[in-house]
């Protein structure tokens, strides 16, 4: 746990030029009840500081402002991060973080004779009402604790006094004891007490407050940045403040300081998300049809039109320490191309406890009121559904005690969790779905803030279905047949089913609508008047061709074609994680060299999936395969072409020909045979 010096001055890192001791003059030895202070706190990302190689944790704060070993090092202006509309932070500093700070006691010289002897102390005055004593409930101190010799009463109210440690070690041990309720209860004593808010911190980090009357006050966060994940410990500031040692500070307990710099931590760190998707079992997918996460989902996958794809969208939450560090936003924009429509009504969250989703906490569903679903169509049209956590979601989300169970356990709600998002979409059968190597986008995009809801951040990924065709031409060797009494009919041979599809009238293309085992129900395919067969919306597969019928006196093809559709991955990759959607980019190299477990959901998965490109080969050989549009291997191409038949002999009055031709030929053969024998019987008697 966070040590006495880090709650009261936030403890900060790094070396800086130290400043020699010396005694204080006596004015500045004792508190001048005449001034004022002031407060000045930078708040700055120390995470990425820390990972950077920019800052340590040796650094002492000392109350005393340190632009050299601070302010130049983790505000340089040369670093430069882009807060959307919100504009820029430089360096490490933290914008728009809100402290809220309260009086809660006044500063008191303690002074009275004891055994001859003079008792002097610096002791702090609260009084006794609901409000207070609410407080000292919150950090385990009662009336017990104080200083009773020193109780008075002031214009009629009384005071109670303790001493600085009683007040320091309550506070520290409510901390260790339940860190999360102790934040949420000194948050509200604060903001429901007539706290005063600071103005948020700027580019550089910077808030405070100037004119500060003496005093003892509490500082709380009350609202953060979407990055932020554990706020700093709600902290004691006296102002004035005695001198102490530390990295810029050699007078330890010499002086009192009334303009207090303070340098609190902050924690930060990020969610995750990753879209998936496969194939319906039920439509041929290649699963098992489990609700296991790596049961066949994939970035890629290709699918027939008319098959339904299981999609899920994986996202660990981001860290919730506090109600200063509560999600007021938690939205999924979730895009299909135009070809894939969504199922609507199906969409099913479920919340883990580790990422592998296998120790289930909860599950929603639409009726639960937890989250609401939308859905409209973008201007390219594109199917979009938008998935927001409703006020009761994110209460749950933010504050359930179903998973951190125990009191001093930092986390609240389901922090650290991890969400899955589960639904269903059909590829459609029609000219909207994009065929070949450009493929169908499904893209996401996370959308979170905190409790300052004015500054959020994105995440995005994008997975692609694939889809493909044959593009068949039909010719007679003649030119002559009637290329409507063609038939094809076409069989999955990876996975035993006949295709079923319906004809586009308007140009005579097909789009496949389905599947069946029963031959009697396949789709017979017809040629154009041109000679062309365009079957659109088949996966990666091999499939059998048969012709079935062709023109009269023309012959069948002799064996049925194979073509074999294939797709491998190819050298372009999805080109989503290079955009910045609205401050983030997906695989942020800040993100990403960070050792396994030292900080929050980091190192941050580096998401990167190259796209598919089609091959196909008919009858075992290599072919050319056409482009839909502009996208490339969408169709393999083949040409059909049937010879006409040998003629047969025929009966009826173009076959009877041949029987007076031979009868004729048959008599003028007995006249010659007779002549010839009767000359020889003349030459004989001679």
């Amino acid at each position: 746990m966070k040590k006495i010096i880090s709650l009261l001055l936030a403890v900060l890192m790094v070396c800086s030029i130290t400043i020699p001791a010396w005694a204080a003059p006596v004015e500045e030895a004792i508190i001048d009840t005449t001034r004022t202070g002031s407060i000045n706190i930078y708040k700055y990302d120390l995470t990425n500081a820390e990972k950077d190689g920019v800052w340590n944790s040796s650094y002492v704060s000392t109350g005393i402002r340190d632009e050299n070993g601070v302010e130049t090092i983790l505000g340089n202006p040369e670093r430069v991060s882009h807060l959307n509309e919100n504009g820029d932070a430089y360096g490490y500093a933290l914008k728009g973080v809100e402290f809220s700070v309260i009086k809660v006691a006044d500063i008191k010289l303690y002074s009275k004779s004891e055994e001859n002897e003079e008792h002097v102390e610096l002791l702090y005055g609260i009084a006794p009402n609901a409000q207070n004593n609410a407080f000292l409930a919150t950090i385990g101190v009662s009336a017990d604790d104080r200083y009773a010799d020193a109780d008075e009463q002031i214009d009629g109210v009384t005071f109670y006094y303790f001493q600085s440690d009683v007040l320091i070690n309550g506070l520290k041990t409510a901390l260790e004891n339940n860190a999360t309720d102790t934040k949420n209860a000194l948050e509200n004593y604060v903001v429901t007490g007539g706290g005063q808010k600071l103005a948020a911190t700027d580019a550089y980090g910077h808030t405070g407050a100037d004119n500060v009357p003496l005093g003892l006050y509490l500082f709380v966060e009350t609202k953060v940045p979407e990055m932020v994940t554990e706020t700093t410990a709600p902290f004691l500031v006296s102002v004035p403040m005695t001198s102490v040692n530390g990295a810029n500070a050699s007078d330890g307990g010499t002086r009192w300081i009334y303009d207090v710099t303070l340098y609190p931590k902050n924690l930060t760190g990020i969610p995750s998300l990753e879209k998936t998707l496969r194939e319906a079992k039920a439509d041929t997918g290649k699963n098992g049809g489990s609700a296991s996460i790596t049961d066949g989902y994939a970035h890629t996958g290709t699918a027939s039109a008319g098959d339904v794809i299981d999609y899920q969208i994986i996202s660990t939450l981001p860290s919730i320490t506090s109600a200063s560090t509560y999600l007021s936003d938690y939205t999924f924009i979730d895009k299909l191309s135009k070809g894939i429509a969504y199922n609507k009504g199906d969409v099913v969250l479920e919340f883990f406890k580790d990422a592998a989703c296998t120790s289930k906490v909860t599950t929603w569903t639409e009726a639960d009121g937890k989250f609401a679903v939308s859905y409209n169509t973008a201007s390219n049209g594109d199917n979009v559904m938008t998935v927001s956590m409703t006020e009761a979601g994110l209460a749950e989300i933010n504050a359930s005690k179903g998973v951190y169970t125990v009191a001093n356990m930092v986390n609240s709600g389901y922090s650290d969790c991890t969400l899955r998002i589960t639904y269903a979409a059909k590829v459609k059968s029609d000219a909207a779905v994009v065929y070949g190597d450009a493929g169908n986008s499904n893209e996401v995009a996370l959308k979170w803030s905190r409790t300052n809801s004015g500054y959020y951040d994105t995440l995005v990924d994008d997975a692609h279905v694939f889809s493909y065709g044959i593009d068949l031409t039909k010719r007679f060797s003649d030119g002559q047949g009637d290329l409507s009494k063609v038939e094809f009919a076409l069989y999955n041979d990876t996975d035993k089913y006949f295709v079923k599809a319906q004809r586009n009238q308007a140009d005579g293309e097909y789009f496949v609508t389905g599947h069946t085992t029963a031959q009697a129900e396949a789709t017979l395919f017809t040629p154009t008047a041109s000679g062309k067969l365009l079957i659109k919306g088949l996966e990666d597969d091999s499939y059998i061709l048969t012709e079935v019928r062709t023109d009269n006196n023309y012959t069948l093809l002799k064996s049925n074609i194979k073509v074999v559709i294939s797709q491998a991955e190819s050298d372009q990759s999805c080109a989503i994680y290079g955009k910045d959607a609205v401050g983030l980019i997906q695989n942020d190299p800040r993100f990403a060299n960070v050792p396994a477990g030292a900080y929050h959901n980091m190192p941050q998965k580096h998401l990167d999936h190259k796209m598919l490109t089609a091959a196909s080969k008919v009858d075992k050989n290599a072919v050319n395969m056409s482009a839909d549009g502009e996208s490339p291997n969408a169709f393999a191409v083949l040409t059909v072409i049937n010879t006409r038949g040998f003629d047969l002999p025929q009966t009826g009055s173009y076959g009877n020909w041949m029987f007076p031709v031979f009868g004729l030929s048959g008599l003028a053969l007995a006249i010659l045979g007779m002549y010839l024998v009767s000359r020889k019987k003349q030459t004989s008697s001679k």
